[in-house]
């Protein structure tokens, strides 16, 4: 039962990636004819640039980049329990760093250090909520099915999101 439980998880995972894909490089299109090309921008400077709306830091953006890595965090946390935690960050840190310099090369997005800070972050966001899920469990068995459960829910509703979107356009 457990092989089965991982299975559907890295399969969850994949899928996760997938949609993270797709969110942060092709911001959602449906079309690549509608994708932004030819925006090329980098910033080095936390938390400037983008982040900055009006002078004000744009909270929401930064917040966004959290939520969408946690369950990066959470999955990295139920899949590779052996990996120590500089481990499990270096992953969220090179995965959002990839995703950044894509953007940077393909030409469609603006590259910022602050998403990588900020979807780090989120990673490690993802970690100690599975931790703190864990204790509440009191069991690494019932912590994986929760999070199993919310994973096949969460990919349905992204799912049906997907398709609401694909057959809107």
């Amino acid at each position: 039962m457990k092989n089965k439980r991982t299975f559907l998880l890295h399969l969850l995972f994949v899928f996760y990636l997938a949609a993270l894909t797709w969110i942060i490089l092709f911001k959602m299109a449906i079309s690549f004819d509608t994708i932004d090309h030819g925006i090329r921008s980098l910033n080095l400077i936390p938390f400037k640039g983008a982040m900055i709306t009006n002078g004000r830091i744009n909270f929401s953006e930064i917040i966004d980049n959290v939520l969408v890595f946690c369950p990066f965090g959470i999955y990295i946390g139920v899949l590779y329990r052996h990996w120590n935690l500089s481990e499990k960050v270096l992953s969220f840190f090179c995965v959002s760093l990839i995703y950044e310099v894509m953007q940077y090369v393909l030409a469609i997005g603006r590259s910022d250090i602050t998403d990588v800070i900020m979807n780090t972050a989120g990673g490690i966001v993802g970690i100690l909520g599975y931790s703190l899920l864990r204790k509440i469990c009191r069991n690494e068995r019932r912590a994986e099915i929760v999070v199993l459960v919310c994973a096949v829910l969460g990919s349905a509703a992204v799912s049906g999101f997907l398709l609401a979107v694909f057959y809107a356009n």
